[in-house]
């Protein structure tokens, strides 16, 4: 079974100072290398979940990540492409804003153009009689040519990609013209002010942030573009997770996926590794969790499994039993 699981990439992020465990929590934004590539650690293998799942289960491949996340995009914007809106009452809409964040080996220009080519060359947004033109705009002039050489070799004419330094030296929209869809392919953070004068410029079309580089930051990290950052709702998202502890640890996955287009009927669930590799949902939020959350929710559950918790549990019980009280 070792043989087919997923090797991920960790940023360390440090944990307060725990009575009972020192925790070392460590989780993923968003790199997913596959067996060739060389990391510590490994997110269990998905391919047994716990029947509690009600809805959709982390992939198993890379393959099924990618179509996750296609079916995620085709049904939040269904209903937009196909539902013409009157002149008159474009101001009165809101913009649909989604976000997408998808596993890959690294942020290097052939990581991500691959990530696009997969995703785009065959665009999962469906409109009745026709194709929907989008745009790919870019961090850099770096990986929009990487890109271009990429599909290239598709002959697609329905993407185009630009670079978002470009857009707004030049104040040029007119590439915009015939875009039904835009696309911000793994921006920095830097640039959230100049992606948020294009999203405007772009209204009422869709916009979607792919891989975006602030991850898990908390909002308020943005000062007044925290609203703009809150309007991009979140359709789908696969971030591996280890907690290390002195007597064991655990590995999991955060995970959302809006598979039928009603993005508040889905909540983000922290699914945690139990015997034989199997994936259990050990909890449930209707918002992102941040990473002191998830911490804790894991923190918890080692706390619960662990040899010295068990032995304090215990005698908490026998008190509770002598005392009458729970």
């Amino acid at each position: 079974m070792a043989s087919n699981l997923f090797k991920f990439h960790m940023q360390t992020f440090s944990t307060k100072n725990l009575s009972t465990t020192s925790l070392q929590h460590r989780t993923l934004f968003p790199s997913l290398p596959f067996p060739k590539i060389r990391y510590q650690s490994r997110v269990p293998s998905l391919s047994i979940i716990n029947s509690s799942l009600s809805s959709s289960t982390p992939p198993s491949s890379k393959e099924e990540a990618i179509l996750q996340a296609k079916t995620c995009l085709s049904t939040t914007l269904e209903k937009p492409l196909n539902n013409p809106k009157l002149a008159g009452k474009l101001k009165k809409l809101k913009q649909p804003r989604f976000q997408v964040e998808i596993p890959i080996i690294d942020d290097s220009p052939t990581s991500l153009s691959q990530l696009a080519f997969d995703l785009f060359k065959e665009p999962p947004f469906k409109r009745k009689g026709s194709k929907v033109k989008i745009v790919i705009l870019w961090p850099n002039q770096t990986l929009k040519e990487s890109a271009i050489d990429i599909f290239h070799s598709h002959s697609s004419n329905n993407v185009e990609h630009v670079d978002i330094p470009s857009v707004v030296n030049s104040n040029d929209r007119s590439v915009f013209g015939s875009v039904e869809v835009a696309v911000f392919l793994a921006p920095e953070s830097s640039q959230l002010a100049s992606i948020r004068t294009i999203a405007d410029s772009l209204y009422p079309k869709p916009v979607v942030i792919l891989n975006p580089k602030w991850g898990f930051q908390e909002e308020n990290d943005f000062g007044a573009l925290n609203g703009f950052i809150g309007s991009f709702e979140v359709i789908y998202s696969f971030l591996g997770l280890e907690v290390q502890g002195i007597l064991s640890k655990r590995k999991g996955v955060v995970f959302k996926c809006v598979k039928d287009g009603v993005v508040s009927g889905e909540k983000w669930m922290v699914l945690v590794e139990e015997g034989g590799g199997e994936l259990k949902v050990v909890s449930r939020f209707k918002t992102r969790p941040s990473i002191g959350e998830v911490e804790t929710v894991l923190y918890n559950l080692m706390a619960i499994n662990s040899p010295i918790t068990k032995s304090a549990k215990f005698l908490k019980d026998l008190v509770s039993n002598v005392t009458g009280k729970e």
